[in-house]
Protein backbone atom coordinates (compact mmCIF):
# COMPACT_ATOMS: atom_id res chain seq x y z
CA UNK A 1 0.00 0.00 0.00
CA UNK A 2 1.33 3.21 -0.80
CA UNK A 3 1.26 6.24 1.52
CA UNK A 4 -0.16 9.35 0.18
CA UNK A 5 0.99 12.49 1.61
CA UNK A 6 -2.45 14.56 2.92
CA UNK A 7 -2.86 17.92 1.29
CA UNK A 8 -1.92 20.40 2.55
CA UNK A 9 -4.50 23.40 4.49
CA UNK A 10 -5.58 26.38 2.67
CA UNK A 11 -4.37 28.03 5.93
CA UNK A 12 -1.02 26.99 5.53
CA UNK A 13 -0.36 27.88 2.19
CA UNK A 14 -1.57 30.66 2.64
CA UNK A 15 1.14 31.15 5.53
CA UNK A 16 4.10 30.15 3.00
CA UNK A 17 6.89 33.37 2.85
CA UNK A 18 5.29 35.54 5.37
CA UNK A 19 8.31 34.45 7.98
CA UNK A 20 10.99 35.44 5.26
CA UNK A 21 8.97 38.81 4.55
CA UNK A 22 8.84 39.60 8.65
CA UNK A 23 12.98 39.13 8.28
CA UNK A 24 13.31 41.36 5.51
CA UNK A 25 11.72 44.18 7.23
CA UNK A 26 13.23 43.63 10.33
CA UNK A 27 16.68 43.61 8.54
CA UNK A 28 15.50 47.07 6.36
CA UNK A 29 14.32 48.97 10.05
CA UNK A 30 17.69 47.56 11.82
CA UNK A 31 18.96 49.13 8.86
CA UNK A 32 18.12 52.13 8.82
CA UNK A 33 18.60 52.69 12.62
CA UNK A 34 22.27 51.78 12.05
CA UNK A 35 22.05 54.83 9.45
CA UNK A 36 20.11 57.24 11.62
CA UNK A 37 23.13 56.31 14.31
CA UNK A 38 26.00 56.70 11.72
CA UNK A 39 24.62 60.47 10.54
CA UNK A 40 24.13 61.51 13.92
CA UNK A 41 27.88 60.70 15.15
CA UNK A 42 28.63 62.46 12.16
CA UNK A 43 26.77 65.48 13.04
CA UNK A 44 28.61 65.32 16.40
CA UNK A 45 31.47 65.44 15.12
CA UNK A 46 31.68 68.44 13.02
CA UNK A 47 30.06 70.29 16.09
CA UNK A 48 32.92 69.72 17.96
CA UNK A 49 35.16 70.18 15.71
CA UNK A 50 33.11 73.62 15.33
CA UNK A 51 33.55 74.08 18.98
CA UNK A 52 37.07 73.64 19.08
CA UNK A 53 37.60 76.12 16.15
CA UNK A 54 35.57 78.87 18.47
CA UNK A 55 37.35 77.57 20.97
CA UNK A 56 40.74 78.67 19.30
CA UNK A 57 39.22 82.05 18.26
CA UNK A 58 38.14 83.29 21.44
CA UNK A 59 42.06 82.34 22.49
CA UNK A 60 43.63 84.13 19.42
CA UNK A 61 41.12 87.44 20.64
CA UNK A 62 42.15 87.04 24.50
CA UNK A 63 45.87 87.19 22.92
CA UNK A 64 44.98 90.47 21.07
CA UNK A 65 42.81 91.99 23.96
CA UNK A 66 45.57 91.42 26.60
CA UNK A 67 47.97 93.26 23.87
CA UNK A 68 45.65 96.07 23.77
CA UNK A 69 45.58 96.27 27.69
CA UNK A 70 49.60 95.81 27.80
CA UNK A 71 49.93 98.62 25.25
CA UNK A 72 47.22 100.94 26.68
CA UNK A 73 46.01 101.56 22.98
CA UNK A 74 43.06 99.83 20.69
CA UNK A 75 45.29 100.73 17.49
CA UNK A 76 46.84 97.54 16.84
CA UNK A 77 47.43 96.32 13.13
CA UNK A 78 46.76 92.98 12.87
CA UNK A 79 49.13 92.81 10.25
CA UNK A 80 52.02 94.48 12.14
CA UNK A 81 54.56 92.70 14.72
CA UNK A 82 57.03 89.27 14.11
CA UNK A 83 55.45 87.04 13.20
CA UNK A 84 51.42 88.96 12.78
CA UNK A 85 48.11 88.21 14.40
CA UNK A 86 46.90 87.34 10.91
CA UNK A 87 50.09 85.11 10.85
CA UNK A 88 49.36 83.56 13.76
CA UNK A 89 46.05 82.86 13.21
CA UNK A 90 46.45 81.12 10.05
CA UNK A 91 49.21 78.81 11.87
CA UNK A 92 47.54 75.23 12.40
CA UNK A 93 49.83 73.60 13.94
CA UNK A 94 50.08 76.37 16.80
CA UNK A 95 46.72 76.42 17.39
CA UNK A 96 45.78 78.49 14.49
CA UNK A 97 42.72 78.27 12.49
CA UNK A 98 42.03 77.34 8.47
CA UNK A 99 41.86 80.90 6.27
CA UNK A 100 41.72 83.28 9.30
CA UNK A 101 41.57 86.74 9.11
CA UNK A 102 41.12 89.18 11.60
CA UNK A 103 40.11 92.77 11.53
CA UNK A 104 40.57 95.25 14.33
CA UNK A 105 37.80 97.98 14.02
CA UNK A 106 37.69 100.86 16.36
CA UNK A 107 34.41 102.23 17.65
CA UNK A 108 35.12 104.62 20.23
CA UNK A 109 38.08 106.32 22.14
CA UNK A 110 39.16 103.44 23.75
CA UNK A 111 36.51 100.44 22.33
CA UNK A 112 37.90 98.48 19.47
CA UNK A 113 36.34 94.97 18.11
CA UNK A 114 38.19 92.21 17.01
CA UNK A 115 36.60 90.16 14.48
CA UNK A 116 37.71 86.79 13.65
CA UNK A 117 36.57 85.27 10.08
CA UNK A 118 37.95 81.56 9.19
CA UNK A 119 36.70 79.06 6.41
CA UNK A 120 36.23 75.43 8.26
CA UNK A 121 37.77 72.43 6.46
CA UNK A 122 34.53 70.32 6.43
CA UNK A 123 32.71 72.64 4.94
CA UNK A 124 31.96 73.14 0.92
CA UNK A 125 33.20 76.35 -0.69
CA UNK A 126 29.50 77.60 -1.41
CA UNK A 127 29.10 77.32 2.31
CA UNK A 128 29.44 80.60 4.54
CA UNK A 129 32.78 80.96 7.34
CA UNK A 130 32.76 80.96 10.89
CA UNK A 131 33.26 84.45 13.05
CA UNK A 132 34.06 85.63 16.06
CA UNK A 133 33.51 89.32 17.45
CA UNK A 134 35.03 90.25 20.13
CA UNK A 135 34.43 93.98 21.77
CA UNK A 136 37.47 95.35 23.76
CA UNK A 137 37.08 98.35 26.07
CA UNK A 138 39.74 99.95 27.71
CA UNK A 139 39.83 101.76 30.57
CA UNK A 140 40.18 105.48 30.46
CA UNK A 141 43.46 107.19 30.72
CA UNK A 142 44.30 108.53 33.99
Amino acid sequence: MKHQRPMPSPAHTSQSGVALIEVLVSILLFSLGILGLIGLQARAINLSVDAEDRNRAALIANDIATTMWIQRTVSIDPDAGSPSWNTRANDLQAGGLPDAEIEITPVAANTADILIKWKPTQRTASEQGSRLITRVALPPAP
